[in-house]
């Protein structure tokens, strides 16, 4: 079905051609592609996912009567792809730096071949979503083969060997099938059943996993202004959290940022295998400077990808950085379309977009019976660092999670600039049964101590900003002097630092016990305590640098000895310092 173009505004192009809502067209003599979003009396609405510079009136619309989908087979792992799934680095080869007009790309190389090995037999039985046979993608990730969508009954064949990725492997039901699967970005992919969230997504950063932790399938939402460090705690977590896979989303972020993680991302090691990490990462890249339709449809393309390795019986964390240039994408969009603008001129359906997004993460049974998560981490970008615009309540609505950044935390060189008294996961109740069964029988009751410790000590700064410190009770002096144990040498965590940057849960033990019996010793003495001259002393010098030491002398047989050492070490520094009656 082909057609004219009538107008062009910006991104949106108006056009006589035929077809339905989410049909995929090619606009002008580059054949750029763009998707149908709205059939008017008169027209028919496209958005274009690139430049649409030099496309004019007259010029040939080409319907391809199929939505925007993404390839789903072997090779996926590693890539580095735009927002239409196009690979940013054969593109790069081929053309260079920038991507010329209307290029088109396979997004998965076609000719390479990959080892196939069946699961099932001739003769089995099999449906959609049921594993096949396997295929050993990289040195970390199996890639599990899955009965296409619409296909089930009988195996009449299927085959062993070197296969590529569109080669027929089985016919099933009398139709062949191949390695290669696509799947609508906009549509969910199925499973069984949803099942109850249970495990914590464990990361090694402090802050996060001992006080705001997350459950794998669950949503955790990171809203901060510029400079708080969105960015850097979403790499780490994709660097270091124990998801099986990680789906990694630039979504209209600035060019040198994604420039950071192309090039950090190819040459971290694995922290379990010490094979690299992009053996089970893709990264989407699609900078500020690009196309906003493809920018909103990286995210959609991230999302599928995910629930793909998801249906395959892995936890996935996808990270999308940032959901308010997706939205900005869409007010942009609206905009050109002239639609009724809603508050701050984002449009009235901003808050469905944003909840059929996060729904799509979730633990689930998936349809070969397998348990598996798709775990998102949404930064939200609020102009001005305001918690109260429309994108980042939209996502408080949805996200159980909230890790709040604070500027000026950032000012003062704390880092994860997450602040304690505005953040909170509604996960706790699930993830504190798991630590404390799993970790520490004490986990959640330190926790709970710190908390409350640390909401103790906000209050009293604001007496202390008054009178001064002095004056205080000894009480409240012990209060500040451990809240600010906590705060400096426990929830501050260096990303760059080579031991810092990743706390294993037994370190974690180490440092979290100790504080509390370092608490219970200075409630106890605090009123012969000199605090000055306490906070000189060997103890706290000692403690202040354990997060620095190697992880490896801190396995969880040696937890309770690093503890009695600290605890002893921190009664001889109280004796040496007691005041003089």
């Amino acid at each position: 079905m082909k057609g004219q173009v009538l107008k062009v505004s910006g991104p949106v192009v108006f056009t006589d051609v035929d077809g339905a809502v989410n049909d995929l067209v090619h606009v002008g003599e580059h054949k750029l592609l763009g998707e149908i979003i709205e059939l008017r009396k008169e027209s028919t609405v496209v958005q274009v996912y690139e430049d649409t510079t030099g496309v004019g009136p007259g010029d040939t619309v080409k319907n391809t009567g199929r939505p925007l989908s993404v390839a789903l087979a072997p090779g996926l792992l590693g890539q580095v792809f735009d927002g239409t799934q196009r690979p940013l680095d054969i593109i790069r080869d081929a053309h260079g730096a920038y991507l010329p007009k209307g290029v088109e790309v396979p997004p998965l190389d076609i000719k390479k071949t990959w080892a196939f090995k069946p699961n099932v037999k001739k003769g089995d039985s099999v449906s959609p979503g049921m594993v096949i046979g396997e295929v050993p993608e990289t040195s970390l990730i199996t890639h599990k083969i899955l009965c296409p969508p619409g296909v089930e009954g009988k195996i009449e064949s299927i085959e062993t060997g070197s296969f590529k990725i569109s080669d027929p492997i089985a016919k099933i039901g009398g139709t062949e099938v191949s390695m290669l699967q696509y799947w609508p970005v906009r549509r969910a992919r199925p499973y069984s059943e949803r099942s109850g969230l249970s495990e914590p997504l464990l990361s090694g950063q402090r802050v996060l996993d001992f006080m705001y932790p997350v459950t794998k399938g669950g949503v955790a939402a990171i809203p901060g202004p510029f400079g708080a460090g969105k960015t850097v705690t979403q790499q780490q977590l994709a660097r270091w959290c124990d998801a099986e896979v990680i789906v990694y989303i630039g979504c209209g972020e600035r060019g040198n940022e994604m420039t950071e993680v192309l090039e950090e991302f190819p040459g971290l090691k694995d922290p379990k295998t010490g094979n690299p990490l992009m053996d089970r990462t893709i990264l989407i890249a699609n900078t500020s400077n690009m196309p906003v339709a493809a920018r909103e449809a990286s995210v959609y393309t991230g999302i599928t990808i995910a629930e793909y390795y998801r249906d395959q019986g892995y936890n996935v964390a996808l990270m999308a950085d940032s959901t308010s240039r997706w939205a900005e994408a869409m007010r942009e969009i609206s905009g050109r379309l002239e639609e009724m603008p809603g508050e701050e001129g984002y449009p009235a359906y901003l808050s469905k977009r944003l909840a059929e997004f996060y729904e799509r993460a979730g633990s689930v049974k998936t349809l070969n019976n397998e348990d598996a998560s798709i775990t998102v981490v949404g930064a939200v970008s609020p102009a001005g660092g305001d918690f109260s615009e429309p994108v980042t309540q939209a996502t408080l609505r949805m996200a159980k999670c909230f890790w709040a950044l604070d500027s000026s935390l950032a000012d003062k060189r704390h880092f994860p600039s997450i602040n304690w008294l505005k953040s909170y996961s509604l996960y706790t109740p699930t993830t504190d049964a798991w630590f404390d069964s799993n970790c520490d029988p004490d986990w959640s009751s330190v926790r709970s101590w710190m908390t409350k410790l640390l909401q103790e000590e906000s209050e009293l700064m604001e007496i202390v900003q008054i009178v001064g410190s002095d004056t205080l009770p000894a009480k409240d002096r012990a209060t500040l002097f451990i809240a600010r144990m906590i705060r400096e040498d426990f929830l501050q965590q260096n990303a760059f630092h080579e031991n810092d940057t990743f706390c294993p849960n037994s370190k974690m033990r180490v440092m979290m016990r100790s504080l509390k019996q370092v608490g219970d010793l200075l409630y106890k003495s605090c009123d012969q305590i000199d605090w000055a001259a306490l906070r000189q002393s060997e103890a706290c010098t000692t403690f202040a640098q354990l997060k620095y030491e190697s992880n490896e002398g801190y396995a969880s047989d040696n937890v309770d000895k690093h503890v009695d050492t600290f605890t002893k070490l921190f009664q001889k520094s109280i004796d040496s310092v007691r005041r003089k009656e």
